[in-house]
């Protein structure tokens, strides 16, 4: 890591700093760190016109350097079947603008596809974002992507497969990518998380999905396909049959529709006649968690790791965590409490979307 890179970090992670805070912990010579304070200021990415209150009776009080998390910004969006959602990123991860409109899925229709670009515009500038600050347009999809983002190698849950990014950035001026939607979530949560760098995510959308990540870093499989839980098989005879085309997945009982089929497709009303106490609900909530706490107790057995539950439902899960570790806990083998391991997400809104975006913003910090 360059000089400029880990002062720059430095400074990000501990807020406001002094230069004597950065000789000591970083242990610089004090020519290097004043060097390499200038050319982050030149940049624009760090401030200097705070103090640090002096703690010596006749000490002056110390500049503070501090980090300009809007200095740079970058939009992530997430297409699904129903809607586009967008969102303007800062250098946090603080989603600082989002939009989300119901437009229907049709990548073949040109209108569809100029829509994508109108709804990025339109982010770009209400959000206020100038070209010199923007990184670019990370699009997360619902499918495995190529290597090198460039491709949709499986989308059977739209229809998609081997559509490109070229065609869906068709209306898009500017840099872009194209991303799995779970692994772009699972990415986000551990990237704002100082005390997790391995975890499992659970994505529980209108499919179910997930992303294994090591030391903070997605871990994809040799065929991309890793963690993709959706498929595992936990109903062995007389399963639903899933998107797939096999019976007895994950997915089919995971998956976020099954509680809003009973709101006409409105989540958040569903989850208001469960706390009204709605019989409907709580039956439908009931085996759910049942459902849910099967495919966590898998998960656990296989990666003995944190795990965040994630997408459509995890933004509503946290007053539940009780009653799901409950449940998880009678499957245990090993004794382990699962409230020492599992965790609700804290990106309650299109985690998927802000995952995207990050991609962008960790490639802007390698460039320091």
């Amino acid at each position: 890591m360059k000089k400029s890179q880990l002062i720059y970090q430095f400074i990000r992670t501990k807020k406001a700093v002094s230069k004597q805070d950065i000789v000591i912990d970083l242990r610089l010579s004090l020519p290097t760190i004043t060097q390499n304070l200038q050319y982050l200021e030149q940049q624009r990415l760090i401030d200097s016109s705070k103090k640090i209150p002096s703690t010596g009776e006749r000490g002056r009080n110390a500049t503070a350097y501090t980090y300009l998390k809007e200095a740079r910004c970058a939009i992530g969006m997430y297409l699904t079947a129903h809607h586009i959602n967008v969102v303007a990123v800062d250098l946090s991860g603080d989603v600082i603008y989002m939009v989300r409109e119901n437009v229907e899925f049709d990548w073949k229709n040109d209108a569809y596809l100029r829509k994508i670009g109108e709804i990025a515009e339109r982010v770009k500038d209400e959000a206020g974002i100038s070209d010199e600050n923007f990184l670019g347009v990370g699009i997360a999809v619902p499918g495995i992507v190529s290597e090198d983002g460039e491709r949709v190698k499986y989308g059977v849950t739209l229809d998609f497969t081997g559509w490109t990014r070229a065609e869906i950035a068709k209306y898009i001026p500017y840099e872009t990518k194209l991303f799995h939607d779970s692994s772009t979530a699972g990415y986000a949560e551990v990237w704002i998380s100082d005390d997790i760098c391995d975890a499992f995510y659970i994505s529980l959308n209108n499919s179910v999905g997930g992303a294994f990540v090591i030391n903070k870093s997605i871990y994809e499989g040799e065929g991309r396909r890793s963690a993709e839980i959706g498929h595992m098989t936990v109903v062995t005879e007389d399963g639903e049959v899933c998107y797939c085309g096999k019976r007895g997945c994950f997915d089919t009982l995971a998956r976020a529709t099954n509680l809003d089929q009973y709101t006409d497709g409105n989540l958040e009303r569903f989850f208001e006649l469960l706390k009204a106490k709605d019989v409907k609900a709580m039956e439908l909530w009931d085996k759910y968690l049942d459902d849910l706490s099967l495919g966590i107790h898998n998960i656990s057995t296989l990666f003995d790791s944190s795990i965040i539950i994630g997408g459509y439902v995890g933004a509503y899960i946290e007053d539940y965590m009780d009653d799901l570790c409950r449940r998880v806990d009678v499957r245990d083998t090993f004794g382990e409490q699962s409230k020492t391991y599992l965790i609700p997400c804290k990106y309650k809104v299109e985690s998927a979307a802000a995952g995207a975006a990050i991609w962008f913003i960790d490639e802007f910090f390698e460039t320091i």
